[in-house]
């Protein structure tokens, strides 16, 4: 019996999640499974990796093989190099903590108030002036 590392696809129709599985590699895609040893949710940002990495050890040591998505997930995660005796991947990429921007009384604002924002009404010579000033120029 072939045993494979793959995916197993959850969620609604464009927000996928997948689960990491051992199973036999002539099980349907969303099958039974042997074991599951992680989750990988690609939708979310930064997407989220999580792999058990003593079972993925485990099973890549009895013979298990990885498909192309699992291999490519668990070399980001740094599995595959600690299987195969490489120097680990640089760390990935943490999602930058937000800036807090400090609040208007943090800042010793003072609230003193412009008054009211009314635009004053034109006067009547004024409106006359522009009414025919406008209808020359429209002839």
């Amino acid at each position: 019996m072939a045993v494979k590392i793959k995916l197993k696809r959850l969620g609604k129709i464009r927000s996928p999640h997948y689960r990491i599985i051992v199973a036999d590699s002539r099980t349907r895609r969303d099958g039974r499974a042997i074991e599951e040893i992680g989750k990988y949710h690609p939708t979310y940002n930064p997407s989220v990796m999580e792999v058990d990495g003593e079972r993925v050890a485990y099973w890549l040591g009895v013979g298990a093989q990885p498909t192309e998505p699992v291999l490519a997930i668990l070399k980001k995660t740094g599995d595959w190099q600690k299987f195969k005796g490489e120097p680990a991947p640089a760390p990935l990429l943490q999602q930058a903590e937000k800036v807090v921007r400090p609040s208007f009384d943090a800042l010793g604002g003072e609230d003193e108030g412009k008054g009211e924002a009314i635009t004053q009404k034109k006067k009547k010579d004024e409106a006359a002036a522009e009414s025919s000033s406008s209808a020359s120029t429209e002839a």
